[in-house]
Protein backbone atom coordinates (compact mmCIF):
# COMPACT_ATOMS: atom_id res chain seq x y z
CA UNK A 1 0.00 0.00 0.00
CA UNK A 2 1.34 3.25 -0.95
CA UNK A 3 2.05 5.45 1.98
CA UNK A 4 0.21 8.89 2.86
CA UNK A 5 1.40 11.68 4.60
CA UNK A 6 -0.68 11.15 7.22
CA UNK A 7 0.95 7.31 7.17
CA UNK A 8 3.42 6.92 9.55
CA UNK A 9 6.29 4.02 9.95
CA UNK A 10 6.47 3.52 13.58
CA UNK A 11 8.52 1.40 16.03
CA UNK A 12 7.36 0.24 18.59
CA UNK A 13 9.60 -1.93 21.08
CA UNK A 14 8.37 -4.25 23.98
CA UNK A 15 5.31 -4.73 21.99
CA UNK A 16 4.53 -8.42 22.95
CA UNK A 17 2.14 -7.57 25.48
CA UNK A 18 0.63 -5.01 27.62
CA UNK A 19 1.14 -1.21 26.66
CA UNK A 20 3.19 -2.07 23.67
CA UNK A 21 0.88 -4.60 22.18
CA UNK A 22 -2.10 -1.88 22.87
CA UNK A 23 -0.65 0.83 21.12
CA UNK A 24 0.69 -1.26 18.14
CA UNK A 25 -2.90 -2.17 17.47
CA UNK A 26 -4.67 0.77 18.16
CA UNK A 27 -1.60 2.69 15.66
CA UNK A 28 -2.43 0.05 13.35
CA UNK A 29 -6.03 0.30 13.45
CA UNK A 30 -5.59 4.40 12.75
CA UNK A 31 -4.25 3.49 9.79
CA UNK A 32 -0.23 2.90 10.23
CA UNK A 33 2.24 0.44 9.29
CA UNK A 34 3.79 -0.84 12.87
CA UNK A 35 7.22 -2.41 13.27
CA UNK A 36 7.10 -4.32 16.50
CA UNK A 37 9.83 -5.60 18.78
CA UNK A 38 10.02 -7.71 21.39
CA UNK A 39 12.07 -11.15 22.85
CA UNK A 40 8.81 -13.44 22.88
CA UNK A 41 8.95 -13.65 19.15
CA UNK A 42 6.09 -16.04 19.24
CA UNK A 43 3.27 -13.21 20.52
CA UNK A 44 5.01 -11.07 18.42
CA UNK A 45 3.64 -13.21 15.48
CA UNK A 46 0.27 -13.65 16.62
CA UNK A 47 0.01 -10.24 16.97
CA UNK A 48 0.80 -9.08 13.71
CA UNK A 49 -1.30 -11.75 12.51
CA UNK A 50 -4.19 -9.94 14.56
CA UNK A 51 -3.36 -6.72 13.14
CA UNK A 52 -3.52 -8.31 9.55
CA UNK A 53 -6.42 -10.01 10.21
CA UNK A 54 -8.50 -6.99 10.91
CA UNK A 55 -6.97 -4.65 8.26
CA UNK A 56 -3.75 -3.43 9.49
CA UNK A 57 -0.20 -3.33 8.33
CA UNK A 58 2.57 -4.64 10.51
CA UNK A 59 5.77 -6.60 11.04
CA UNK A 60 7.83 -8.14 13.94
CA UNK A 61 10.82 -8.92 14.54
CA UNK A 62 12.86 -10.53 17.51
CA UNK A 63 14.43 -7.82 19.51
CA UNK A 64 16.50 -7.56 22.57
CA UNK A 65 16.88 -4.08 23.76
CA UNK A 66 19.82 -4.43 26.24
CA UNK A 67 22.08 -5.03 22.56
CA UNK A 68 22.91 -2.38 21.01
CA UNK A 69 23.77 -3.92 17.46
CA UNK A 70 20.48 -5.43 18.21
CA UNK A 71 18.66 -2.40 17.99
CA UNK A 72 20.70 -0.63 15.53
CA UNK A 73 19.57 -3.58 13.09
CA UNK A 74 15.80 -3.54 14.22
CA UNK A 75 15.92 0.18 13.30
CA UNK A 76 17.77 0.20 10.13
CA UNK A 77 15.97 -2.79 8.39
CA UNK A 78 12.42 -0.87 8.88
CA UNK A 79 14.68 1.75 7.36
CA UNK A 80 15.90 0.08 4.63
CA UNK A 81 12.35 -1.66 3.91
CA UNK A 82 10.24 1.29 4.44
CA UNK A 83 12.86 4.44 3.36
CA UNK A 84 12.15 6.30 6.61
CA UNK A 85 11.16 5.61 10.53
CA UNK A 86 8.54 8.30 11.99
CA UNK A 87 8.29 7.16 14.99
CA UNK A 88 10.59 5.42 17.59
CA UNK A 89 8.51 4.59 20.30
CA UNK A 90 10.58 2.86 23.15
CA UNK A 91 8.51 1.08 25.26
CA UNK A 92 10.40 -1.54 26.50
CA UNK A 93 11.02 -1.94 30.22
CA UNK A 94 11.31 -4.05 33.62
CA UNK A 95 9.77 -3.57 37.27
CA UNK A 96 10.96 -6.15 39.78
CA UNK A 97 10.59 -4.34 42.70
CA UNK A 98 12.20 -4.94 46.09
CA UNK A 99 13.33 -3.40 48.91
CA UNK A 100 17.30 -2.04 49.00
CA UNK A 101 17.55 -3.75 51.38
CA UNK A 102 17.08 -6.89 49.19
CA UNK A 103 20.23 -6.83 47.92
CA UNK A 104 18.53 -7.56 44.41
CA UNK A 105 21.96 -6.82 42.54
CA UNK A 106 21.21 -8.56 39.62
CA UNK A 107 17.81 -7.16 39.36
CA UNK A 108 18.68 -3.98 39.78
CA UNK A 109 21.20 -3.89 36.70
CA UNK A 110 18.73 -5.59 34.87
CA UNK A 111 16.27 -2.36 35.16
CA UNK A 112 19.07 -0.45 34.57
CA UNK A 113 20.14 -2.43 31.25
CA UNK A 114 16.41 -2.28 29.85
CA UNK A 115 14.92 0.76 31.35
CA UNK A 116 17.82 2.83 30.92
CA UNK A 117 20.50 1.29 28.04
CA UNK A 118 17.41 0.34 26.03
CA UNK A 119 16.22 3.62 25.76
CA UNK A 120 19.64 5.04 24.97
CA UNK A 121 20.22 2.24 22.18
CA UNK A 122 16.46 2.95 21.08
CA UNK A 123 17.70 6.93 20.77
CA UNK A 124 21.38 6.22 19.16
CA UNK A 125 19.85 3.87 16.19
CA UNK A 126 16.94 6.12 15.01
CA UNK A 127 18.44 9.60 16.22
CA UNK A 128 20.77 9.80 12.94
CA UNK A 129 18.03 8.50 10.25
CA UNK A 130 15.69 11.10 11.90
CA UNK A 131 18.33 13.86 11.17
CA UNK A 132 19.11 12.82 7.95
CA UNK A 133 15.52 12.37 6.65
CA UNK A 134 14.50 16.07 9.01
CA UNK A 135 11.69 14.60 11.08
CA UNK A 136 11.13 12.09 13.24
CA UNK A 137 9.65 11.59 16.99
CA UNK A 138 10.26 9.68 19.61
CA UNK A 139 7.74 8.52 22.28
CA UNK A 140 9.61 7.22 25.63
CA UNK A 141 7.26 5.36 27.90
CA UNK A 142 8.39 6.72 31.08
CA UNK A 143 6.20 6.13 34.82
CA UNK A 144 4.41 8.18 37.51
CA UNK A 145 7.57 6.77 39.23
CA UNK A 146 9.47 9.73 37.20
CA UNK A 147 7.66 11.77 39.35
CA UNK A 148 7.48 10.05 43.00
CA UNK A 149 9.12 7.38 44.43
CA UNK A 150 7.83 4.90 46.40
CA UNK A 151 9.18 1.69 49.13
CA UNK A 152 10.24 -1.06 46.98
CA UNK A 153 10.27 0.73 44.18
CA UNK A 154 13.92 3.01 44.86
CA UNK A 155 15.75 1.37 41.60
CA UNK A 156 13.18 1.29 39.18
CA UNK A 157 12.04 4.61 39.92
CA UNK A 158 15.92 6.24 39.52
CA UNK A 159 15.42 4.50 36.09
CA UNK A 160 12.63 5.92 35.22
CA UNK A 161 14.04 9.77 36.08
CA UNK A 162 16.45 8.78 34.22
CA UNK A 163 14.57 8.04 31.31
CA UNK A 164 12.68 11.66 31.78
CA UNK A 165 15.58 13.14 32.25
CA UNK A 166 17.02 11.56 28.91
CA UNK A 167 14.17 12.57 26.69
CA UNK A 168 14.29 16.31 28.14
CA UNK A 169 17.59 16.70 27.45
CA UNK A 170 16.99 15.13 23.54
CA UNK A 171 13.97 17.75 23.27
CA UNK A 172 16.36 20.48 24.19
CA UNK A 173 19.05 19.27 21.48
CA UNK A 174 17.41 17.93 18.61
CA UNK A 175 15.54 21.34 17.69
CA UNK A 176 12.64 21.51 15.10
CA UNK A 177 12.74 18.57 12.67
CA UNK A 178 12.41 16.08 15.77
CA UNK A 179 9.63 15.82 18.33
CA UNK A 180 10.18 14.08 21.59
CA UNK A 181 7.53 13.16 24.50
CA UNK A 182 7.31 11.20 27.29
CA UNK A 183 4.46 9.16 28.43
CA UNK A 184 4.54 8.49 32.18
CA UNK A 185 1.69 5.78 33.11
CA UNK A 186 0.69 5.76 36.55
CA UNK A 187 -0.84 2.26 37.81
CA UNK A 188 -1.54 0.41 34.44
CA UNK A 189 -2.67 -3.74 34.06
CA UNK A 190 0.17 -5.26 32.30
CA UNK A 191 2.77 -8.26 33.15
CA UNK A 192 5.37 -5.70 34.48
CA UNK A 193 4.31 -7.09 37.93
CA UNK A 194 5.19 -10.71 37.22
CA UNK A 195 9.02 -10.12 37.29
CA UNK A 196 8.26 -9.06 41.18
CA UNK A 197 10.45 -12.19 43.03
CA UNK A 198 10.51 -10.22 46.40
CA UNK A 199 7.54 -11.30 48.42
CA UNK A 200 7.16 -7.80 50.25
CA UNK A 201 7.70 -6.00 46.43
CA UNK A 202 5.24 -8.34 45.20
CA UNK A 203 2.84 -7.92 47.99
CA UNK A 204 3.11 -3.90 47.88
CA UNK A 205 2.39 -4.18 44.40
CA UNK A 206 -0.32 -5.93 44.63
CA UNK A 207 -2.32 -3.55 47.07
CA UNK A 208 -0.72 -0.67 44.81
CA UNK A 209 -3.00 -1.78 41.94
CA UNK A 210 -6.12 -2.31 43.19
CA UNK A 211 -6.84 1.03 41.03
CA UNK A 212 -5.98 0.37 37.22
CA UNK A 213 -6.03 1.72 34.30
CA UNK A 214 -5.86 -0.33 30.68
CA UNK A 215 -3.09 -0.53 28.66
CA UNK A 216 -5.80 0.98 25.90
CA UNK A 217 -5.57 4.37 27.62
CA UNK A 218 -1.85 4.71 27.80
CA UNK A 219 -1.83 3.75 24.15
CA UNK A 220 -4.41 6.10 23.22
CA UNK A 221 -2.28 9.40 24.91
CA UNK A 222 0.83 7.75 22.43
CA UNK A 223 -1.48 7.95 19.50
CA UNK A 224 -2.55 11.81 20.84
CA UNK A 225 1.15 12.58 20.89
CA UNK A 226 1.78 10.94 17.59
CA UNK A 227 -1.44 12.21 15.80
CA UNK A 228 -0.30 15.99 16.26
CA UNK A 229 0.72 18.27 13.12
CA UNK A 230 4.60 18.48 12.64
CA UNK A 231 4.78 21.72 14.36
CA UNK A 232 3.19 20.65 17.65
CA UNK A 233 5.59 18.60 19.86
CA UNK A 234 3.78 16.89 22.92
CA UNK A 235 6.21 16.70 25.40
CA UNK A 236 4.91 14.49 28.41
CA UNK A 237 1.81 13.19 29.23
CA UNK A 238 0.65 11.58 32.59
CA UNK A 239 -1.68 9.18 33.01
CA UNK A 240 -3.20 8.13 36.00
CA UNK A 241 -6.71 6.07 36.93
CA UNK A 242 -8.65 8.75 38.18
CA UNK A 243 -9.18 7.14 41.70
CA UNK A 244 -5.25 7.32 42.57
CA UNK A 245 -4.13 8.86 45.29
CA UNK A 246 -0.57 9.16 44.22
Amino acid sequence: MPLSPDRKIILITGASSGIGEATARLLAARGHHVVLGARRTDRLEALVQDIRAAGGDAECHGLDVTEAEDVRAFVDSAHRVHGRVDVMVNNAGVMPLSKLEALKVDEWNRMIDVNVRGLLHGIAAALPLMRGQRHGQFVNVASIGAHAVSPTAAVYCATKYAAWAISEGLRQEVGGDIRVTTISPGVTESELADSISDPVGREEMRTYREVAIPASAVAEAIAYAVGQPPEVDVNEIVVRPTASPA
